[in-house]
């Protein structure tokens, strides 16, 4: 016999975990920024973010492919805000990521953002699936700023 957590336990118990979990982000982000970076340091997160497309082995997280791609589209164009104002600088030798004031208003708004859609997007599809899509959308946001970061990288460390 199974212990069942009902589908209204589990949306309060993942929305809490995702709210500590975009705080933690927030604070490793701006300790980041004390110490310098390099290319590893930037593509790290969305390579290990990667293994996470091995959640769609199991059938009960597969999306339709529309879906998927939509995720993958608001992903996309949610990344410009983190791109916009991603910055580097070279101090004393190293590049450091400048830190932006906005940056925290904008995870802060992308975390709200991620709520409201969280609560729509669960009527059509199923708790498993709602996390899937979120990975999808989290990794079409996470990718094209790193790789963003990172020509902004190569370009102070082979100019100057």
């Amino acid at each position: 016999m199974g212990f069942a957590v009902p589908n209204h336990g589990l949306q309060v118990f993942s929305t809490i975990a995702m709210v500590c979990f975009a705080i933690m982000v927030i604070f490793v982000r701006l300790k980041a920024s004390k110490k310098p970076t390099s290319a590893k340091k930037i593509m790290i997160p969305p390579l290990g973010m990667s293994t996470g497309f091995l959640m769609f082995l199991a059938p009960q997280m597969r999306v339709p492919w529309i879906y998927a791609l939509a995720a993958l589209t608001a992903g996309l164009f949610l990344s410009y805000p983190l791109i916009a104002t991603s910055h580097m600088q070279k101090i004393d030798g190293y590049i450091y990521l400048k830190r932006s004031k906005s940056y925290i208003i904008i995870l802060l708004t992308l975390l709200v953002l991620r709520l409201i859609l969280h609560s729509y997007v669960e009527e059509y599809v199923t708790i498993p699936q709602t996390g899937a899509l979120f990975f999808i959308l989290a990794f079409g946001m996470i990718l094209p700023w790193r790789i963003a970061m990172l020509f902004r990288y190569r370009k102070i460390l082979f100019n100057g």
